[in-house]
């Protein structure tokens, strides 16, 4: 009767054991993926974030229209479901890609993405992604305009797709209506003084005329500050302007170079460019942020610190989801 009871013992041991590693197993194949954590690559490349920093700084110093680019690459990723480094990727011969669409038009400098990539591979290959770069070129980017230095999760893995068809869902566009506008930020968790924030980045750079011919032709706008529309007609000329032109108006005449809370005051004052930029001083559930960012500098600051971390953190790819891509205008399984 004991020897009996032993081998009980024992098998019911056997049974644990097994039924133990088993749910480990199962555990391990469905865990949740690893999430964003400050200074990612300390151990893998620890020199990672100083070397985006001396790229970014390298790039601005010998093309100083690169710091928007950084900036609104973090916006046009970020917001396309998945903060993936998916308007990074060239079209294939059945796909075309975000970067190249209608509604990316006036982007560039994707190059320099590439550029900082190839010094993060010869210090460590393979370790950093593409979506890091871009989301961490653009807080340095935003510092390099004047703006506030936005600690940064990073972590993120490369998306292999890039699809043109699904950004209609996803980005707002300029002259959509403020109920579209706020419910697609809200999508990501974003609120009314965030969004506010986000647009305030409408500081800097410059609006191509085809963005805002139609507030000009065949009559003026009248909504528009009578004072400004005269700059705006002399530098958009034509009522349909040459796409490949380089005609644009400058969003901020006062200073185009600088993030601040100038383009707060200029809304106000019926200066937007952008159908946006009006609906955005005139709303009432967006109006009483923007008079607190135009009197608020550091209130400004603050919310759009907030903002761009929300958008940074959108539904990344991490742990063993996506790939690091070698080369960033491509997925690894197309080079």
């Amino acid at each position: 009767m004991v020897e009996g009871e032993s081998m009980g013992y024992r098998g019911l041991f056997f049974v644990v054991i097994f039924s133990l590693s088993a749910l480990s197993g199962f555990l391990a194949e469905n865990e949740e993926p690893a999430g964003l954590v400050m200074n990612y690559y300390k151990d893998t490349c620890p020199q990672a974030e100083d070397i985006i920093k001396e790229q970014v700084k390298l790039l601005y110093k010998r093309h100083k229209n690169t710091a928007f680019s950084w900036l609104r690459n973090i916006f046009h990723d970020c917001f396309v479901e998945s903060c993936d480094a998916s308007l990074l990727l060239d079209s294939t011969r059945r796909v075309l890609s975000e970067k190249e669409t209608d509604r990316s038009f006036g982007m560039r400098n994707f190059r320099y993405i590439e550029t900082i990539k190839e010094a993060l591979e010869r210090e460590c290959p393979g370790v950093v992604s593409c979506s890091d770069i871009l989301v961490l070129s653009a807080r340095d980017g935003i510092v390099s305009l004047g703006g506030p230095y936005i600690p940064l999760k990073t972590g993120r893995r490369d998306g292999r797709k890039s699809r043109a068809d699904i950004l209609e869902q996803h980005l707002p566009d300029h002259n959509e209506s403020m109920n579209v506008v706020l419910e697609r930020f809200a999508n990501i968790g974003i609120n009314a003084p965030g969004v506010v924030a986000l647009l305030g980045a409408h500081s800097v750079g410059r609006t191509h005329c085809v963005k805002l011919v139609h507030r000009l032709y065949p009559e003026v706008d009248p909504a528009l500050n009578p004072d400004h529309v005269e700059h705006m007609l002399h530098k958009c000329p034509d009522a349909i302007p040459d796409p490949k032109a380089v005609q644009y108006v400058r969003n901020d005449r006062g200073t185009p170079m600088k993030l601040d809370n100038n383009y707060y005051r200029n809304i106000l004052d019926n200066k937007g460019l952008l159908i946006v930029d009006h609906q955005l001083a005139t709303d009432k559930r967006t109006k009483p942020f923007v008079k607190k960012m135009a009197k608020s500098q550091d209130y400004f600051f603050k919310e759009f610190s907030r903002a761009i971390t929300i958008l940074s953190e959108n539904n990344p790819l991490t742990g063993t989801q996506g790939e690091i891509r070698k080369q960033c205008n491509l997925a690894n399984k197309n080079r």
